[in-house]
């Protein structure tokens, strides 16, 4: 795994964007709303800065997903990776112009500029996606959450990055643990919902031994569970995984102001309220992405930005302490 590289120097009161970054922004923002609607749900309830940069993230993010899941031989993905990992490094480097022809370019590199994210983290993402590439699979649990940590801890280090901490938030030294621990907790929920669209691409992520545990080592290319499992029991066993790494996790929002929590907090709630759909019918996944209406997302949405999460959570960290 490559190391954590931080991002430019960044200022704290930087002038107003020029044209040319707006546009990059603006282009940001239409992949988010087009490509991640949960991510773009969240994101809406952030200061139009904080906004612009989570966008960037997300697009150079999607980029990098794109040539992992995308048709080309796997040879060619993994040049097209390397050409990733370089821009990446103009980026840290402070090697891209304003006028780059490259918008999502543009848009990370303001954006770092703007807040000390740590852009080791998209170099750890395109690690991970570079073992999807060469077909990784997971024996044990330990093994999946190095994948894990790549692909969605990371971004939750990076997204700590644009939010900061509240002044004066206590433990707030161990929120980048908690925001890694978090983007464990939303991976393994995006497991479980897509466990058939993945098998229908080759790929299974749940640990073999979890499989072999429940009598599912056949795999899900199909919309029943393999004859004589327990398919059941395999999915609530990671929903329990993924419940107590949510309950870790969700330390993290009393450490962050009212609207970046507001926009983890729902960004969060959207993916427990999916585990709960998924606990309650697991073979829903192998029919189909299970997903949350309209109506449900803003209640989520309702209930983060009033800080009814964050102050339950306040809570119940403080009645954990010794």
């Amino acid at each position: 795994m490559s190391p954590n590289v931080e991002g430019p120097t960044h200022t704290s009161a930087p002038s107003a964007p020029s044209a040319p970054v707006l546009a990059a922004y603006s282009y940001c923002e239409a992949v988010t709303g087009s490509q991640a609607r949960n991510f773009a749900y969240g994101i809406r309830l952030l200061p139009t800065d904080k906004r612009h940069a989570m966008s960037a993230l997300y697009a150079f993010s999607r980029r990098v997903d794109d040539i992992g899941d995308g048709t080309l031989p796997p040879e060619a993905k993994l040049a097209r990776l390397e050409e990733t990992r370089a821009l990446l490094g103009r980026v840290i480097e402070g090697a891209v112009d304003e006028d780059d022809t490259d918008p999502v370019a543009v848009a990370l590199a303001h954006a770092a500029r703007r807040f000390p994210i740590p852009l080791g983290g998209l170099d750890e993402l395109i690690d991970g996606v570079l073992m999807d590439v060469r077909g990784e699979s997971y024996e044990t649990w330990d093994d999946l959450k190095t994948y894990c940590r790549c692909v969605a801890g990371a971004i939750g280090r990076l997204s700590l990055g644009v939010f900061g901490t509240a002044p004066g938030a206590p433990d707030s030294g161990r929120a980048g643990e908690y925001a890694d621990t978090l983007g464990l907790a939303l991976q393994l929920t995006n497991i479980l919902r897509d466990v058939r669209e993945d098998a229908d691409n080759g790929r299974t992520y749940l640990p073999a031994e979890d499989l072999a545990k429940f009598g599912c080592s056949d795999g899900f290319r199909s919309d029943r569970a393999p004859a004589g499992s327990d398919f059941p029991g395999l999915v609530h066993h990671e929903v329990r995984r993924a419940r107590a790494l949510f309950v870790e996790g969700y330390r993290l929002l009393p450490m962050l102001d009212r609207r970046s929590g507001a926009c983890v907090a729902a960004m969060a709630g959207i993916y427990r309220r999916l585990l709960d759909r998924i606990e309650r019918e697991p073979e829903a996944v192998l029919r189909g992405r299970v997903s949350l209406p309209p109506h449900e997302k803003a209640y989520v949405a309702v209930r983060g930005l009033s800080g009814l999460d964050a102050r339950t959570i306040s809570r119940q960290s403080t009645r954990r302490r010794p």
